[in-house]
């Protein structure tokens, strides 16, 4: 019997992946990719009785292949809070699937394993940027504020690892940066323990929000606002974390962080307000190579002759009825 281990490269992804091999150690072979790489489960190929786990991506975005994978006789695990589709009623499915804005992959992995492994469902909630949901968790842990301004941090950084265009846009290939964490049951020790690794992220995370910090800025009005990218490495790797950080400095606002792309598209990252986590996954659904979840959504290639439209629909989906 060979385990596939499915997971989306960002955060949530990885620190998910983390908890359940740190619980329920096994060899498996590991399928990932950057943050929007989501269609994964097109890649693996089953005999019967092969088990397959899938944190972290749509259901939806993968649904052709899942029927593939369930015909085929494998057992499939599938563990998600985006919107799903119609799930399939199988016996070989496990379905943990729960699209509430304020609830992310390892944070349903965390009440799936009975809080085994709870710190890193903490990282991968900060990562998703679930403040209050994480520190909901952190004070059940009995956490102190610097505990968890380091795991703050580290979910940040595992989380803006993931956006690029490309694994060579990343500091580490998702895989690579798992194989590091896994080692460790808590994530504090992994700070402590390979500080080569954090600091590069930290480091990296630091030099391309100082550059984003420049951005040229396209519209803004009381209800959203919208910054415009360059098409470069550090762009691409800034774009989801730094939408992060414009909503919690704005929480009443929507924000869109668009990226020039080379063949005249722009990549989009939507967050909807942190005072009214909604929307999102409506606005981007709208646009072709669009979707996500309600609080936090994309757009993979907006054509540029639609970019009026979309900041017309930003401002207008989050403007009072």
């Amino acid at each position: 019997m060979a385990v596939y281990d499915v997971f989306n490269g960002d955060a949530d992804g990885i620190c998910a992946l983390v908890q359940l091999r740190n619980a329920e150690p096994m060899e498996s072979t590991l399928v990932t990719g950057v943050k929007r790489d989501i269609a994964l489960l097109e890649r693996v190929e089953v005999a019967r009785g092969d088990r397959v786990n899938v944190l972290d991506i749509s259901m939806a975005k993968n649904s052709e292949a899942l029927l593939r994978l369930l015909a085929d006789g494998a057992v499939v695990f599938y563990c998600d809070h985006h919107q799903p589709g119609d799930i399939p009623r199988h016996p070989a499915l496990d379905a943990l699937i729960n699209v509430e804005p304020n609830v992310c992959t390892s944070l349903l992995i965390n009440g799936r394993l009975n809080g085994a492994v709870a710190n890193w469902a903490v990282v991968g909630a900060y990562g998703d940027n679930l403040r209050q949901s994480a520190e909901a968790l952190a004070r059940y842990r009995d956490l102190n504020t610097q505990e968890c301004g380091l795991l703050e941090n580290l979910g940040i950084y595992l989380n803006y690892n993931g956006y690029g265009a490309s694994l060579d846009d990343l500091h580490f290939a998702p895989d690579e940066l798992y194989r590091r964490a896994v080692r460790y049951i808590d994530p504090l020790a992994f700070i402590s323990d390979d500080s080569e690794t954090f600091n590069k992220l930290e480091s990296g995370y630091h030099d391309d929000m100082r550059r984003a910090r420049e951005a040229t800025l396209l519209r803004e009005t009381a209800v959203s606002a919208a910054v415009l990218l360059p098409d470069e490495k550090w762009a691409r790797r800034v774009s989801g974390v730094y939408g992060n950080a414009l909503a919690n400095e704005a929480p009443q606002r929507a924000h869109a962080v668009l990226t020039e792309r080379a063949d005249i598209t722009y990549l989009v990252s939507v967050r909807a307000p942190l005072d009214n986590k909604t929307a999102a996954d409506q606005l981007c659904s709208e646009f072709p190579t669009g979707g996500g979840r309600k609080a936090a959504a994309g757009i993979n290639a907006l054509p540029a002759d639609m970019l009026d439209q979309f900041l017309d629909r930003l401002d207008a989906i989050y403007s009072p009825q």
